[in-house]
């Protein structure tokens, strides 16, 4: 194994390491990561949304 494949190896790791860590500190955050939009009545995300006010 070269040093190309090395540096492949130790990039993908950090990108791996990067996705994980962004993901907990928007959890610790209270902020969510879903695709639903807020529009999932059994998001998690959505249940904390603030109600809006319909007048």
């Amino acid at each position: 194994m070269g040093v190309p494949e090395i540096l492949v190896i130790i990039g993908a790791c950090a990108v791996v390491s990067g996705v994980i860590v962004s993901a907990i500190i928007r959890k610790k955050k209270g902020i969510h990561s879903c695709d639903c939009g807020c529009d999932c009545a059994h998001c998690r995300g959505c249940e904390r949304k603030k109600p809006e006010n319909k007048s």
